[in-house]
């Protein structure tokens, strides 16, 4: 079987070493986020493993950005949220969501001052935040949220980039609706998404076409979109495993299967959720601070 090697994309520089790492992503330029608090400390959490947080509220962060080796720093002013994801709008602004705020609106939208310039309610259970370049924010929830209230319910969800609801999944007769989304992918104008329990490739575009389609692999952990072809990873209980398929008006069907390593070639058995940017899939390991990439 081929194998694909994932390379190197970006790295969090030593200097920040002693500090810990609330959030990170890969954005919709490329560049990757980090958002550090100097004053945290690892928590247990309900489930997973334990999850680093502040130890006083609100709270100053510091947002590092890696582009292409050059290294940027901006602080973020009196954080009030336990941040769990965060992703980069147009114009410098950066949107971030998390637990602990007051009342249900557990989203927030910072200017290039660092300064909150408002907030919004994103719903409970968030699995995926995504922004593109053209104004778009989607977010995708896990079943606690899709059973339990209104906002995550329909499991996927387009907001603007003020955070004004726009769109939210509605399934067509005899089609499954969202329990969980495992996979998302967020071009300009486009979300990608593989859902339990059916795990179809659903297509949403941001001007009201929406299409589905029947995929062999149950259960992706990230995919990469490039023309009509789609490449999913993990899936059937094999994490490193990539299947590469061709897009028709109904149905992916599979073309090639080949393996995903690490940069070196040893195998790929652990990782955080993948980001899937088009044709790009970023992925990091147990550490926050490395990311890798695979371009379809």
């Amino acid at each position: 079987m081929r194998k694909v090697p994932l390379r190197p994309h970006a790295l969090l520089p030593r200097r920040y070493d002693h500090r810990r790492v609330l959030a990170t992503t890969v954005d919709a330029w490329g560049r990757a986020l980090w958002l550090i608090c100097p004053d945290a400390e690892l928590r247990p959490r309900s489930i997973g493993a334990p999850a680093p947080e502040p130890r006083t509220r609100p709270y100053d962060a510091l947002l590092v950005v890696g582009d292409g080796g050059t290294i940027r720093e901006h602080t973020l002013r009196g954080l009030d949220l336990r941040v769990s994801h965060l992703d980069a709008l147009p114009n410098g602004r950066l949107v971030v969501q998390g637990y602990g705020g007051a009342g249900d609106r557990n989203a927030r939208i910072y200017g290039t001052d660092g300064r909150r310039r408002g907030s919004f309610a994103m719903g409970r259970a968030v699995e995926y935040l995504m922004a593109d370049r053209r104004h778009h924010v989607w977010s995708a929830y896990f079943d606690e949220g899709v059973y339990a209230d209104p906002i995550s319910a329909p499991g996927l969800v387009r907001w603007d980039s003020g955070g004004n609801r726009l769109w939210g999944y509605a399934p067509g007769q005899g089609v499954e609706y969202i329990d969980t989304v495992y996979a998302l992918n967020v071009d300009d104008g486009v979300a990608w998404a593989n859902y339990y329990p059916t795990f179809p490739l659903l297509e949403v575009r941001a001007g009201g076409d929406v299409r589905l389609r029947t995929t062999p692999v149950t259960a992706p952990q990230g995919m990469a979109v490039h023309g009509d072809h789609v490449t999913m990873l993990g899936g059937d209980r094999q994490p490193d495993r990539l299947h590469r398929c061709r897009l028709t008006d109904g149905e992916a069907l599979p073309v090639e299967e080949a393996c995903l390593t690490l940069p070196n070639g040893a195998p790929l058995t652990r990782y955080a959720r993948p980001v899937g940017r088009g044709r790009h899939l970023y992925l990091r390991g147990a550490s926050p601070r490395q990311w890798y990439v695979m371009r379809a």
